[in-house]
């Protein structure tokens, strides 16, 4: 029997498919049929119907069709269902056969291809052999017929083909060979198909008719034949929910067979058979809980039907078959779109597969264990005259054999034997392998990593027993990182001890090592005793000896492991291993630490490494070496054993339990202020040249695959422990440090700031910056770096300016910082006082920065080194605005204005408003005009060398006027406003702060008449008071002018009232009047009404708003006041 003897058979996977033969196509010779040929069968699409075709000679034989049975009266059955019979449908008996013909419907020789074509029709019925095959005819034609009723010749020729071939109308067709050849062909299948589909309809009537002449007494084997033969039928006949209906009884009828041991292998296997086409089916049908109900269903009533008990390992290959049968469904169905979850994917059944084939294993080791001697019997039970079985699941040396006890005794043992013998030949790990293979591949697609993880140590052990010792220990290895992560010390234990026979086996020293170390470490669960064998063994390999086997080893595989490790020893070279320990738990554990997170470059770096053993004996060590970042200090972190005082030899033992410390100590490089050192490594080496050599190499400051998960613990743990002895160590207080910052030594100078907070606006503001020394020795090199702290806003770099010196801030811009001012050497308790003058162009916070960096010889641990120290101190300054400016314009009566006229006078008013907390001296102002402005007279300050106090303001008023503007602009520009002032303080040498004020523009109209007048300042009571009015025309045009005087209670007046007036163009015109003030007091005056005829929209308001409306009258004086005044 071969080891696919449990496969299914193909004709039963396949999906099954109409068969239809094609005759009367040479497709090697001829073109056109080749042509016809590939438009049937190449390129398929799915739309397509399903049916296989197949190219048969015209006189091809198909397999003769049996006696039709009129009674089963006396007819009792062989078997089930015999092993050709899907096949047989599948491949040899069509439901059609097709005939292509050659002829078109003008042929001239009309009469013989006729006959010809019907002869050819009767050799094709007559290899039939009274079958209910179809048979149609299909005219091969090169023109393209007319439409149907048009050609009368080619109907009438039709139906006279068909009489003579004895045929329907609907079995005869014309295939023209033009361009739309496929199209005609898909017409064609379609057409084919619905003739099939009546002939599987015919096979499945006359199976279901013999249906009356069984009895469940004799013929239960025929009904579940019946059942299969329909449910087939239908599936080739494309009804599939037929057919599982069908399957389904044949299913439920197959489990009503009465079992015996002679019979259950048949039962089983044709229940395996229909079980595989319901659950196909209904993932066919997209009910992929039914096919899993199914499928359990069939498990639970199968798998209590054992059978022969020399034969058990049968049944187990038979349910590790259904297993995987059914897991290759389900994955195809995901494939075709099915969704599968993490409980329910093909890994599990595959997985449960491997189980069964793992049962098979050993109950095949256990029944076919045969002495020796015992040979496979002769002749071959196991032999069939045709070389095949006649139906499935029966036992080649008693063939249709359906009683319960056996024909021969004596045939029936040495088939077992045969059996038996033939299991023995069967490579049962590449089965469990390639089974387990599948699972791990499901599991870790629908992310199921424990499960993988699992499967994998099985498939590792199984790679053990086939003695494939690389593959085991390369999935052993890897599935093993996952236990370490996740603390599984037991099965980790477990897939060590495996994985150290495989090293064994293959006399692998480093894997040896790696896993005998871990095996005798804290993580393994195995026992004292057998930690002290692994132990001694790994000391024996050390010395470069051959280590003991281990237990429970095949014996021929350890007589050439032994051979293998001989020769190991025999090797000069490649005695020197080294092992990454951070992905193991080790025998040793390291914890390496710097005394401090940093230290300065005047203080020796101090450095303690940890050890501990965790194995049942002690370990000497011969070398211990930290590797840092700066390799440099290297040289003085290491002891080794040759040369050491007992004392020191003896401490290079480490005793299980015990924590030993190793203290390291070396002085900084000035280089490395400002670096940080990291431990990069720490060597431990165990051994010695001599013989073999480890290196067990611990990444940074040591720990290994459990240590962080271990020293969580120890934080979380409230466990109280006592006080140890000062020499000894607790392991979890030690905590790993394994970088450390060099940094600068701790400066000795002081660096005072003095200043007057806050700065102004735009002013040269003083810093003095006193540095002293307070070093014992001479200061060398000190340098100065001042100015704005790097790290602010861009914007604050650009608007603030650092200098030396106030007289350079004039000049142009200056940087925001100046680095490396040199102060030059200091002795001790010397001090120097620098200035600095710092302009902020705006305001707001600003933090200055003042770095003084200096070189000072010191010794450490009696090595003299040059240090560099400096100091930094910072200090936040805000900027204020010195003052406010308010600017406005005015009329000559001081009414605001929101504009001007051309050549009116007008005043322009400032006001400094001082905003600064300390006084400011106003040295003096000037007022700069624009062109399009011009004064009335020279303006002068009117605030020069005044000191204005917080809050207090300063006002200066200028009387301008705008002089006449071209292309007719509307806004002009003022000109600039520039005040000189510094801050009112002690220091002399404070500079003069020149602050420009851009004054607003304003809006310049053009008026036609200009009119002032010309009065005394003061009136009195009854006296005449002389007014007279200029009215100056500004225009080219002649003006019409009406004017009249308005009486007023506090006046009379001597002139003319009303009056009309010409005026030439840039003409002026005088009006005099005298006013009689009646009362004293301020007074107003006659109100003048001015009236422009050529601009009537130019109000009279605003032509007298230059002209004084009020004006003071003084009472009349007594007589003698007059005479004094006289006088």
């Amino acid at each position: 029997m071969s080891p696919t003897q449990w496969d299914l058979p193909p004709e039963l996977c396949c999906r099954p498919m109409a068969f239809v033969a094609l005759t009367g196509l040479d497709v090697v010779y001829n073109a056109i049929h080749r042509a016809i040929w590939d438009a049937f069968c190449a390129n398929r699409r799915a739309d397509r119907v399903p049916i296989s075709f197949k190219v048969l000679p015209g006189d091809h034989e198909y397999p003769k069709c049996r006696t039709k049975r009129t009674s089963y009266e006396w007819y009792i059955p062989k078997g089930i269902l015999k092993t050709g019979w899907m096949n047989k449908h599948l491949n040899l008996v069509p439901a059609l056969v097709v005939l292509f013909y050659e002829l078109d419907w003008d042929e001239p020789q009309w009469k013989e291809k006729q006959s010809e074509c019907a002869t050819k029709v009767e050799i094709v019925r007559t290899s039939l052999q009274g079958r209910n095959t179809k048979v149609a005819v299909v005219l091969i034609q090169k023109k393209t017929p007319l439409p149907p009723g048009e050609d009368v010749v080619a109907s009438e020729r039709a139906a006279a083909l068909c009489n003579a071939c004895d045929l329907s109308g609907k079995s005869l067709f014309v295939l023209p060979h033009t361009d739309h050849l496929v199209g005609y062909i898909i017409r064609l299948e379609n057409a084919f198909y619905e003739h099939a589909q009546t002939y599987y309809y015919t096979e499945i009537r006359r199976v279901k008719s013999h249906k009356e002449f069984l009895n469940k007494t004799t013929h239960q084997l025929l009904f579940v034949r019946h059942q299969f033969k329909i449910a087939f039928f239908s599936e080739l006949k494309q009804d599939t929910q037929n057919a599982l209906k069908y399957y389904r009884t044949a299913y439920t009828l197959v489990h009503e067979l009465r079992a015996h041991e002679t019979n259950m292998l048949e039962i089983k296997t044709m229940a395996g058979f229909i079980n595989y086409k319901i659950c196909r089916l209904c993932f066919q049908h997209n009910t992929p809980l039914d096919a899993i109900a199914q499928f359990r269903k069939h498990i639970d009533l199968c798998k209590k039907k054992i059978g022969s008990a020399e034969l058990a390992f049968e049944h187990t290959a038979w349910m590790s078959k259904q297993f995987q049968s059914f897991g290759d469904l389900f994955d195809e169905a995901i494939k075709l779109g099915l969704t599968a979850i993490q409980t329910q994917n093909p890994g599990f059944y595959y997985q449960q597969g491997a189980y069964y084939a793992q049962e098979r294993k050993q109950q095949a080791a256990h029944l076919c264990g045969h002495e020796p001697s015992v040979g496979y019997p002769a002749p071959d039970p196991l032999e069939t005259p045709t070389g095949a079985l006649d139906f499935y699941g029966q036992r080649a040396w008693r063939q249709g054999h359906q009683s319960i006890d056996p024909p021969d005794p004596e045939k029936e043992k040495n088939g077992i034997l045969a059996l038996q013998v033939k299991e023995r030949e069967v490579p049962h790990s590449e089965l469990i392998i390639a089974l387990l293979s599948n699972a791990v591949a499901q599991f870790k697609k629908y992310k199921c990593p424990r499960m993988k993880s699992h499967l994998m140590v099985q498939m590792g052990e199984e790679y053990y027993h086939a003695k494939d010792y690389t593959k085991a220990l390369k999935l052993l290895d890897y599935v093993m990182c996952d236990y370490r992560t996740e603390r599984w010390w037991t099965l980790l234990t477990s897939i060590l001890g495996t994985a150290l026979k495989c090293s064994y086996l293959m006399a692998q020293v480093k894997d040896y090592l790696t896993y005998a170390m871990e095996l005798v470490g804290r993580a393994s669960t195995l026992r004292d005793d057998q930690k002290s064998r692994i132990e001694k063994n790994l000391i024996k390999v050390l010395m470069n000896e051959v280590p003991e086997a281990e237990p429970d080893c095949d014996a021929s595989a350890v007589k050439a492991a032994h051979s293998l490790w001989s020769d190991r020893v025999a090797l000069a070279g490649s005695n020197a291993f080294t092992i990454e320990v951070q992905h193991y738990v080790p025998f040793i554990q390291c914890k390496a630490k710097f005394l401090s997170p940093s230290f300065h470059v005047d203080n020796p770096v101090e450095l303690h490494v940890y050890l501990r053993a965790d194995c049942p004996h002690p370990v000497r060590f011969s070398k211990l070496c930290v590797s840092l970042s700066n390799q440099e200090y290297n040289q003085y972190c290491v002891v080794e054993g040759p040369g050491l005082e007992p004392s020191a030899q003896e401490n290079m033992c480490l005793i299980p339990g015990k924590t030993r410390k190793y203290a390291f100590k070396f002085v900084a490089q000035t280089e490395d202020v400002g670096k940080k050192i990291e431990i990069t490594g720490v060597d431990l080496m165990l051994g010695n040249e001599s013989g073999r050599c480890v290196f067990l190499n611990w990444r940074g400051g040591g720990g290994d695959a459990a240590s962080t998960h271990e020293a969580l613990q120890a934080t979380r743990s409230f466990k109280r422990r006592g006080r140890l002895p000062e020499q000894h160590v607790a392991w979890e207080t030690v905590s790993i440090q394994a970088s450390t910052m060099i940094i600068s030594r701790v400066p000795r100078m002081s660096v005072q700031l003095h200043h007057e907070p806050p700065a102004l606006n735009n002013e040269i503001y003083c810093m003095k910056v006193t540095i002293q020394s307070q070093e014992d020795a001479l200061v060398r090199d000190v340098k100065l770096t001042a100015g704005l702290k790097p790290g602010q806003d861009a914007n604050l770099t650009q608007t603030t300016h650092v200098t030396l010196t106030s007289s350079e801030m004039s000049e142009d811009s200056h940087p925001a910082l100046l680095p490396d001012i040199s102060v030059g050497d200091l002795q001790p308790g010397q001090r120097v006082e620098k200035p600095l003058y710092i302009r902020c162009l705006s305001t707001g916070s600003r933090i200055f920065l003042f770095h003084v960096a200096y070189a000072v010889t010191t010794t450490v641990e009696n090595k003299e080194i040059l240090c560099k120290c400096h100091k930094d101190e910072t200090v936040t300054i805000e900027t204020v605005i010195p003052f406010e400016v308010a600017v406005k314009f005015v009329s000559t009566k001081f009414e605001h204005l929101d504009r001007v006229y051309v050549d009116i006078p007008f005043l322009l008013m400032t006001d400094i408003l001082s905003a600064s907390p300390w006084p400011v001296h106003l040295i003096s102002s000037q007022l700069q005009l624009a062109p399009t402005m011009a004064a009335l007279d020279q303006p002068q300050s009117q605030v020069e060398r005044v000191v204005l106090e917080t809050g207090e303001c300063a006002s200066e008023c200028f009387s301008l006027r705008c002089p006449p503007i071209l292309n007719g602009t509307s806004s002009v520009a003022s000109g600039q406003y520039v005040i000189s002032w510094k801050r009112k303080s002690t220091c002399e040498d404070v500079p003069v702060v020149h602050t420009v004020v851009n004054l607003p523009h304003v809006l310049v109209e053009t008026i036609p008449l200009y009119v002032h007048a010309e009065l005394p300042s003061f009136g009195r009571v009854r006296e005449s008071l002389p007014v007279k009015y200029h009215i100056h025309n500004r225009t080219s045009l002649v003006q019409d002018v009406e004017m009249s005087v308005e009486p007023s209670d506090a006046f009379m007046f001597s002139g003319l009232k009303q009056v009309r007036l010409r005026i030439l163009p840039g003409a002026e015109q005088e009006m005099l009047y005298n006013f009689y003030p009646l009362m004293a007091g301020y007074q107003s005056l006659p109100s003048l009404n001015i009236n422009l005829l050529r601009f009537p929209g130019v109000s009279s308001q605003l032509l007298r708003r230059c002209l004084p409306s009020r004006i003071f009258v003084k009472p009349q004086g007594r007589q003698d006041e007059a005479s004094i005044a006289a006088a």
